[in-house]
């Protein structure tokens, strides 16, 4: 199945918005990840010469099996496929750029393998996806650990709101926001973000060549 829109969400985890002075918002905001910025289980995240300081962000990922357009929260778990643990990697510097000057974020966080994902988890295998442990560590050291009760919004609510804005299409990705924790990742450096005891993602770091 190809994937199709890439829709990321910020500041979705009150203690990560805190870490970066950030104010939380009463509605999901809401960018966009192209298509090829996606990378799979053993892949390389690659530091491009336009930045030189990339963050990762550990997250939630939904992935869409049914179109559906302005569906109601206690419907929208039908119109998932699955679900996933991927990294949204940000290129910081950039992004700060960007805020600074009022600027979208499209560069820095549109990178070519700056979203890596796991094998999808059929929905079926689990009850209740606002109920996961996310966890990454960087060389072996946990860097970012949280649970998806933490978060602001629940899927459900995340699923409806976004349908009233876009069509969600079979394929189409959520990512649902980062838990605090989130650093900066370098050349060498080995990532592995886990999704509770259901899937799992390793990818390594390099400078693109």
């Amino acid at each position: 199945m190809r994937i199709g829109k890439i829709i990321c969400l910020a500041r979705t985890y009150p203690e990560h918005a805190k870490e970066m002075n950030a104010k939380i918002t009463e509605e999901p905001l809401l960018f966009l990840k192209p298509d090829t910025s996606v990378i799979f289980n053993n892949g390389t995240i690659l530091i491009p010469s336009r930045s030189h300081c990339l963050h990762h962000e550990v997250e939630l990922g939904v992935v869409i099996g049914k179109n559906g357009k302005h569906i109601p929260q206690e419907n929208s778990l039908h119109h998932v496929l699955g679900y996933l643990v991927g990294l949204d990697i940000t290129a910081r510097d950039i992004q700060s750029e960007a805020k600074k000057n009022g600027w979208p974020w499209a560069i820095a966080k549109g990178f070519d393998t700056f979203a890596p994902l796991s094998d999808v988890i059929l929905k079926e295998k689990i009850s209740n996806p606002n109920h996961l442990d996310l966890e990454l560590e960087v060389n072996g050291f946990v860097k970012q650990r949280a649970n998806t009760n933490q978060m602001i919004f629940s899927v459900e609510y995340i699923l409806s709101f976004i349908s009233d804005i876009m069509m969600l299409e079979l394929g189409d990705l959520i990512l649902t926001g980062t838990p605090e924790g989130v650093g900066e990742i370098k050349e060498g450096d080995i990532l592995e973000a886990r999704l509770d005891t259901f899937c799992s993602l390793k990818v390594d770091v390099q400078k693109e060549v």
